[in-house]
């Protein structure tokens, strides 16, 4: 985790992620209007969102639902009470001039999440949670600079959008990190189904806090934290704390190795460039002025409300990965990448590796195939031509030697196309099942005419059979390898 830039002075990264994941709900946080992307600006909103004197708030209990899911899922405390705050600040994307949010009372606290250390394979790393809560969302500023004006517009369908803003604590210690957590975060959230977290369209925004502990002769120095904005991938979070850690300890070295005392700043990243900016001190708790909102009034959470949304959670990514594994004997690696795709991917897995009774080939094939040909034309597995239980229907024969990979392939190639069964797709491309005694009749004609290949395999030459199997798809296209293979083995060893 150390990161050394000479070796005289190392340094630890000391990452904090806030990450806003907008929650699917169908109506916005305190008004009706739809919770959609994509809509033509400004056709989302009402006074509420507007922030129009005279319009009041009214709390979306299915948001309340969802943050209460997240914060079980990332092992937080639900407090019994919860309550609203105003967050005063003037942007022109935030026309009531203040942001509902928390303050002290969070729905979610004090968690941990819990990630592949990227350093070491096979060990975990649990990194807290401070907090999680809920808050408005403001509207979304559009500037024209790139196409050589200076106007900016304002969309406000935005505003009133319910976001889940989690707090890390400041455990992580690389770039790498900072990744693997947010990856693990998403999968999370995704599949609890609370937010899509499509960062291209908004939905999932990180800002990350960082500074460096240089350790010096005279002890433990630490530069001050920058908070870094504008990241639209988790290749760019990745890429951005890695140049603002370099940045920070070239800093310290220009200014004589000293700190200055400053307050916490604001940076955004430049992607292109691939190199922070800054923008602004940034804003404490005093600033924004925070006090209870009075038009809403604090909220309750019955114990039996957060049971019964616990008993709702199910097996969560982690422990599912864990299920596959030994339940179905795959590699961690492809457990991770089955569940990594989703409930519908796991169900559709457990489905074939059931009904193949071989996991492995399941996952194999699923991998392989099925996922190659969902990227190639675009598919979800919801929509696959090929359902579950066909496929584990054809793995099974596989399984069983009456159809080898290759005939099994061309299947379910056709199986695309046509969205037959297994039977009815061998029966149209002309696929026969051999019967072991014509099987056994062929293998007999071959070894006899092969009397040279008989001695070389009893010489200890293994491979000496496989031109024999060759000879018998000639003979009989419908043959399995591996069925002959087995058969001349049982033949050679008797004679």
């Amino acid at each position: 985790m150390t990161s050394v830039v000479t070796d005289r002075y190392p340094f630890l990264t000391v990452i904090g992620l806030e990450v806003h994941a907008q929650l699917k709900t169908r109506t916005k946080l305190f008004c009706r209007c739809e919770n959609r992307f994509g809509a033509a600006p400004n056709t989302q909103v009402c006074p509420v969102c507007l922030g129009l004197p005279g319009a009041l708030p009214v709390i979306n209990r299915q948001a309340i639902d969802l943050a209460i899911r997240s914060g079980l899922a990332l092992n937080c405390e639900i407090p019994p009470l919860t309550k609203w705050d105003r967050k005063q600040y003037f942007y022109p994307d935030l026309p009531k001039g203040y942001q509902i949010s928390q303050f002290d009372l969070p729905i979610c606290a004090a968690g941990f999440l819990d990630i592949a250390d990227p350093a070491v394979e096979s060990s975990v790393r649990r990194i807290g949670i401070i907090r999680a809560h809920l808050e408005e969302d403001a509207g979304k500023s559009m500037h024209d600079e790139l196409a050589g004006r200076t106007d900016s517009r304002i969309d406000l369908n935005r505003c009133g959008t319910p976001l889940l803003e989690i707090v890390s604590e400041p455990d992580l210690r690389s770039a790498a990190e900072a990744k693997a957590y947010l990856s693990e975060l998403k999968l999370l959230l995704t599949h609890l189904d609370v937010s899509d977290c499509e960062m291209q369209e908004g939905s999932l925004r990180v800002d990350a806090n960082v500074n460096l502990w240089i350790e010096t002769p005279g002890g433990r120095v630490a530069t001050p934290i920058a908070e870094i904005k504008n990241m639209n991938s988790f290749r760019s979070v990745e890429r951005a704390i890695q140049y603002e850690a370099e940045r920070q300890y070239l800093a310290w070295q220009e200014t004589g190795k000293t700190i200055r005392t400053e307050s916490k700043t604001t940076r955004g990243w430049d992607d292109t460039r691939e190199q922070t900016f800054p923008q602004r001190e940034k804003e404490e708790s005093a600033d924004y002025r925070y006090f209870p909102d009075p038009d809403l009034l604090p909220v309750r959470i019955p114990r039996e409300q957060i049971e019964a949304l616990r008993e709702s959670l199910g097996d969560l990514p982690a422990a599912t990965r864990q299920r596959l594994e030994s339940s179905y004997q795959i590699k961690p690696y492809d457990a991770d990448v089955i569940v990594n795709q989703g409930p519908a991917m796991i169900r559709y897995f457990e489905t074939v590796a059931d009904t193949a009774g071989d996991g492995k080939r399941a996952s194999n094939w699923i991998q392989q195939d099925v996922m190659r040909t969902l990227k190639e034309r675009g598919e979800t597995i919801a929509t696959f031509p090929i359902s579950a239980a066909s496929l584990g229907d054809l793995l099974r024969r596989v399984v069983a030697g009456s159809l080898d990979n290759a005939r099994a392939r061309n299947v379910f190639a056709q199986m695309l196309h046509s969205g037959e069964s297994v039977a009815a797709t061998i029966a149209a491309l002309g696929i026969e099942v051999v019967d072991s005694s014509a099987l056994d009749s062929l293998c007999r004609e071959l070894l006899d005419a092969n009397p040279q290949v008989v001695d070389d395999f009893r010489n200890g030459k293994q491979q000496a059979l496989g031109s024999l199997i060759g000879q018998a798809r000639k003979a009989n296209p419908n043959a399995s390898p591996q069925l002959v293979r087995e058969t001349l083995l049982r033949i050679v060893q008797t004679l």
